[in-house]
């Protein structure tokens, strides 16, 4: 038992400090398929990390042309495309915040909150279904929710199309993209889907650190992301490209029973597997799209980090909601469990994110 204990503390040890940086400068120099093998949990299927593509996949029904993107990008800055003729697509998705909006949540309608933070729409090219819930099946489906939404821009996608028809410019545009005039919601979300996907960020020094340029980590991100990939344990959701699983996952910030409740997917399968469960977002360009989770709960990176390294949260049904609850309190996803990194690991972590 004794034997037991010292050898988990000894693991412990060599985690708590890098390893020689120049054996780790070496290992991931090579090509990302001689790295080491992730810490992963059971059942784990991943893709390796990998750098952007220089053209971002489109779909066969609405492939990409420049003349698309152009109307997309028209749209997606117009706010008559609202009932107030005040609110777009770019309002609460502003470059300046990495196409989010750097609120915890945003402004709709007559000034009206809205529930949830807004996610970038950079590398919208990836993944399948959008939303924290998942309730658009694709990027196409996604476009006309927040036309239609009481609390966003609170209009019909039909009234929106009939207003911009009245609008010249826009008759011209359309023509363009889709060889006649017509104007309709189904072409709307294509061109604005089309301009979303197109939002691919610049290649940053990870991406030119995977392409063979060794020297665009400093030391210290090249032990951040080893952590990244091994004691961290994000590698369990945060992997290929996007650095997301395109998947769902209870943190323990449901807040069920309480203010500010949100029952995530659940609310668009009804599957009570999916209550309090929320898509993991990517983690491009992390370092520029505070606040962050799905409610906006966290203001800084670092306190995200904190909070996977105490194993993230565990609520318990409130005693005196038991009686009447009619659906079962979920439990915080197994992935989860305290990291025990120190402050200098935590440290290296941040600094690898801010490389992405």
């Amino acid at each position: 038992m004794k034997f037991l204990c010292c050898l988990h503390l000894s693991i412990l040890y060599l985690y708590a400090v890098p390893k020689d940086i120049a054996y780790l400068r070496e290992m991931y120099s090579k090509p990302p398929s001689q790295w080491e093998k992730p810490h992963l949990s059971p059942n784990i299927a991943h893709k390796e990390l990998a750098p952007l593509p220089k053209i971002p996949p489109y779909p066969k029904d609405n492939p990409y042309s420049k003349q698309k993107a152009q109307l997309g990008e028209m749209l997606f800055d117009d706010p008559r495309l609202s009932l107030s003729n005040q609110i777009a697509c770019a309002s609460c998705h502003d470059k300046e915040f990495g196409f989010g909006d750097g609120r915890r949540v945003s402004y709709g309608h007559n000034r009206r909150l809205g529930v949830r933070n807004a996610p970038s729409v950079v590398m919208s090219a990836f993944g399948v279904e959008k939303f924290w819930d998942g309730r658009a099946k694709d990027l196409e489906d996604q476009a006309l929710f927040p036309i239609a939404d009481p609390n966003e821009m609170a209009y019909t996608p039909e009234s929106a199309a009939k207003k911009i028809s009245k609008i010249p410019i826009y008759k011209e545009k359309f023509k363009e993209a889709f060889g006649s005039e017509e104007i309709t919601p189904t072409r709307i979300a294509q061109a604005i889907a089309t301009y979303e996907r197109s939002l691919m960020p610049a290649p940053t020094r990870f991406d030119r650190f995977l392409n063979g340029k060794k020297d665009a980590l400093k030391d210290k991100e090249i032990w951040g992301l080893h952590l990244f990939r091994t004691k961290g344990r994000c590698m369990n959701c945060h992997n290929g490209v996007a650095l997301s699983d395109d998947s769902y996952h209870n943190l323990g910030l449901h807040f069920i029973a309480r203010k500010y409740e949100d029952l995530g997917r659940y609310e668009v399968t009804h599957n009570t597997d999916d209550i309090g469960k929320f898509k993991t977002p990517s983690l491009r360009g992390v370092s520029k799209t505070a606040p962050y989770m799905h409610n906006g709960l966290f203001p800084h990176l670092r306190g995200v980090l904190n909070a996977y390294n105490a194993g993230m949260f565990r609520p318990k049904a409130p005693q005196e909601s038991k009686d009447s609850q009619t659906l079962p309190f979920p439990e915080t996803d197994p992935l989860l469990e305290p990291l025990h990194l120190s402050d200098e690991e935590l440290e290296a972590l941040e600094a690898f994110l801010k490389t992405l």
